[in-house]
């Protein structure tokens, strides 16, 4: 009988966490939650205190090691189970990854374009592949090129909303971060400043599309994931499924793959 399967993917402001009933892609899921950073440390005692002891888990960290050794320290208290992440490589699970540096590519960004393979094959079975473009929207915004062979292309890094309006909360005077909405055409600051961070964000993406669309000769399969995604899907031109777990996703296939569990 298949043991419970611990996903974690540890982002630049939250630790997410997913409890399955198995490492397999379609896993049953038992529980689920988020963790500020500040606060890891209430893990064990708190949100994993009344779990199911999991048999194996599999992670994702861009916060860095200091981060990830909290994380560690939490998962052997709770439950005296090792620790395993994910570090990108020249390609895995159906990804080829074409990074200068396939090891410098963020973790996050790798295990969501596993993800979204997976779910792009098995949304269309018997149908030629097609290629991908796979938008994070979090702290940072990530915009990834996927070729229908898997390959990953290349990508773009721009800053999330809240870091462009600290931006230029600091460096301009009399504006504030805003609490303003998203409009055609604004007509106050607030609304001014939140409609030009999500267009900005909204373009970059668009652009990216037309460059695969462009290269592929194909329509890519557009998928968006991230704390933030739910902002920006209302204003994307074209069809963009919103995908909650996509980096979930991409662990239990890697999970499966490496016989974890």
């Amino acid at each position: 009988m298949a043991s419970p399967f611990l996903a974690i993917d540890i982002g630049n402001t939250r630790l997410k966490w997913a409890l399955y009933d198995s490492a397999r892609p379609g896993a049953v899921l038992q529980a689920q939650g988020a963790e500020f950073l500040d606060h890891i440390e209430r893990l064990a005692d708190g949100p994993w205190a009344d779990l199911p002891a999991p048999g194996s888990m599999l992670g994702c960290v861009v916060a860095g090691d200091a981060v990830r050794r909290r994380a560690e320290e939490q998962i052997v208290e709770r439950f005296d189970c090792p620790a395993r992440w994910v570090m990108p490589s020249a390609g895995e699970a159906g990804i080829v990854n074409g990074y200068d540096h396939p090891t410098r590519l963020g973790a996050d960004r790798f295990v969501a374009m596993i993800g979204a393979r997976h779910r792009m094959l098995a949304e269309q079975p018997g149908e030629p592949a097609r290629p991908m473009v796979v938008v994070l929207i979090g702290t940072a915004v990530t915009v990834e090129a996927i070729d229908a062979d898997g390959k990953f292309l290349g990508g773009l890094i721009l800053p999330g909303h809240g870091i462009m309006l600290r931006a230029l909360e600091s460096g301009t005077a009399g504006l504030h971060v805003p609490t303003g909405e998203v409009r055609e055409f604004p007509t106050n600051t607030s609304d001014a400043l939140t409609s030009g961070g999500t267009y900005a964000i909204a373009g970059a993406v668009e652009r990216m599309v037309q460059h695969v669309r462009s290269h592929c000769g194909a329509e890519p399969a557009c998928y968006m994931t991230g704390g933030a995604g739910w902002k920006m899907a209302p204003v994307m031109n074209g069809h963009f499924e919103l995908v909650e777990s996509l980096i979930m996703d991409g662990l239990l296939v890697i999970a499966r793959e490496r016989a974890i569990g």
